[in-house]
């Protein structure tokens, strides 16, 4: 048995691989400076539940007989796990390189790439694949609702097939690391890297798929991406010519409808997108002999991921709603979704980090500006801050201006509590509370406060 450690072992990606080596039966441990804060005690939990040793980040988990440290890329040299292991000649790997070395143990992988949509894309895969019983190993971003009840942290299907189903990061440049089966493209639009480099990581992509590229129709940036000699399939929502088309696409009060090929089916999710990321799965399932309807039936009890859109609650006549969105065209996304619904929207965008709002925090204004009414109103704390290095020459005020510059309802607040007792304040029947932002794990909890103090 081998033994080994995952430092920053909370994070989504981190905890997924820690629990898939565990199951396989490895010692594992492991540590997250949350836990010492007091922090993310649920995933700590349900991460001992499974038999993973949780440390103190003190070094502690870094023991003569370690077989390797892993180390995500928001860990630094400083941390005393990682001195610990550069004292003791541990090997160090990145989780990215972990993946890559599980994913390829699989003949017949599929990786869901994309600048939005990856989570849900790569969840509604492996929930059809586990439920016509074809045993996938799936390894998510984020958590599976249908799955909650199951020991461990939800973010995994774990079951001993020949079919494994992982998200391809584009925005650390790991995609790079993968060669898949299936290579998926859901979009290419601005997050993180430029437009022109994202074309060329993706197009790498899809060109070292070795059994089929699944390609959005309706996305301009990847119109040209194809594999030369594989099968390549496409979707669309918006009626483009497309292997996979959606027509008839209409909102209901608990999910959405639309047709295929002349047969209506259901989802439980809002949004167009969500039709998208249907076909996309529908399509990549396909690539494995998954009979098109049956994948789509199966999509009807599929409950989405969380943080995605996800009702926290309602009280008072009043919904609030935590939504991971956080470049441009997920917000729009998620806005345009919303804007199916009637009620005014009450929206807290917390924007994740300067270096990504420099790089496209007008883009994100001008997306809730195209969507909000002139009743919405859009609230934003100062900018999240992880930790690290940064130049700090852009706040979320001068964000807040813009949106003001562009007619809208909006307001700046030094920190998170002020913007969340606007919200409690200011809440009346009929509206909607959303709360947007990423890689800040308290916001689910921040949204239940909400909910339970309105």
């Amino acid at each position: 048995m081998t033994k080994v450690s995952f430092c920053g072992i909370s994070g989504s990606g981190m905890s997924a691989l820690a629990q898939i080596l565990k199951l396989r039966g490895n010692e594992v441990y492991g540590s997250d400076r949350s836990f010492d804060q007091g922090k993310d005690q649920n995933n700590r939990k349900a991460l001992e539940e499974i038999g993973i040793v949780i440390k103190p980040q003190d070094g502690s988990a870094v023991t003569d007989d370690l077989e390797t440290l892993y180390v995500s890329t928001a860990v630094e040299d400083s941390i005393p796990d990682v001195k610990a292991a550069l004292k003791k000649n541990i090997p160090i790997k990145k989780r990215s390189d972990l993946l890559a070395e599980i994913f390829h143990q699989y003949p017949y992988n599929i990786a869901v790439g994309g600048t939005s949509g990856k989570t849900t894309t790569t969840a509604m895969i492996g929930y059809v694949l586990d439920t016509l019983g074809k045993n996938p190993c799936v390894i998510n971003g984020g958590l599976l609702l249908n799955y909650a009840g199951r020991r461990g942290i939800p973010n995994i299907i774990y079951n001993q097939g020949d079919i494994c189903v992982i998200e391809a990061d584009e925005s650390d440049g790991s995609i790079e690391k993968y060669h898949p089966y299936i290579a998926l493209i859901n979009n290419i639009t601005l997050d993180h890297k430029p437009i022109e480099e994202l074309r060329r990581l993706f197009a790498d992509f899809a060109h070292r798929a070795r059994g089929g590229v699944v390609i959005n129709a309706d996305c301009e940036a990847c119109a040209d991406i194809r594999s030369p000699d594989k099968t390549n399939l496409t979707f669309s929502v918006e009626g483009k010519p497309a292997d996979f088309s959606a027509k008839d696409i209409k909102a209901l009060p608990d999910g959405t409808q639309y047709t295929l090929d002349g047969r209506t089916f259901r989802l439980k999710l809002i949004g167009c997108f969500n039709v998208a990321n249907a076909l996309a799965a529908i399509a990549a399932c396909s690539l494995l002999g998954v009979d098109k309807f049956a994948a789509a039936e199966a999509l009807e009890g599929f409950l989405g991921t969380h943080r995605r859109l996800e009702i926290v609650g309602s009280k008072k006549g009043v919904t609030v709603i935590d939504d991971f969105a956080h470049n441009p065209d997920k917000v729009f996304a998620s806005m345009s979704a919303l804007r199916s619904y009637p009620g005014r929207l009450l929206i807290m965008f917390q924007p994740h980090g300067f270096s990504p709002m420099r790089l496209m925090g007008r883009q994100i204004i001008e997306s809730f500006a195209q969507t909000m009414t002139n009743e919405d109103i859009l609230l934003m704390p100062e900018i999240y801050f992880a930790g690290g290095t940064v130049t700090r020459d852009i706040s979320s005020n001068d964000l807040i201006n813009y949106a003001r510059e562009l007619g809208k309802q909006a307001f700046f607040f030094d920190n998170r509590t002020q913007a969340g007792d606007y919200l409690k304040r200011n809440a009346r029947p009929g509206d909607r509370i959303v709360i947007m932002g990423a890689r800040d794990n308290s916001l689910p909890a921040f949204c239940s406060e909400i909910l339970e103090e309105l």
